[in-house]
């Protein structure tokens, strides 16, 4: 297997810690700051149609996990990170599962109580 740029993390050397990885550190928190203050924007604005405003933040809080996993904790699909992905997509499974177990409970839960 080569060791191409593309199937490693920003910042994820080979040669130990350096100029790359500050550098991928401060691009991480770069984005960061500005997905987080886009999200206060989005969030205090009456520019967008109100409706829509969860939605863009559901987009933006998204993203932002991106960053997170991509800069600080250097998830990538490269071939040695295979675990790391996993573990991250069977995390997203179970919250979603817990997210729409809750949902369904308290949707069905007026049916169930007593009179």
């Amino acid at each position: 297997m080569d060791d191409t740029p593309r199937d490693r993390a920003p910042g994820d050397s080979r040669e130990g810690p350096g100029q790359s990885e500050l550098r991928a550190y401060l691009i991480g928190i770069g984005l960061a700051a500005l997905l987080t203050a886009t999200s206060f924007w989005v969030a205090t604005t009456s520019v967008l149609w109100a409706p829509g405003v969860a939605v863009g933040l559901a987009v933006l809080a998204i993203a932002q996990m991106g960053v997170h996993l991509v800069f600080f904790l250097h998830v990538t699909t490269g071939p040695d990170n295979t675990n790391n992905v996993l573990a991250v997509a069977f995390g997203v499974l179970i919250v979603g599962l817990v997210v729409a177990g809750s949902l369904w409970i308290m949707a069905h839960l007026n049916a169930n109580m007593m009179p």
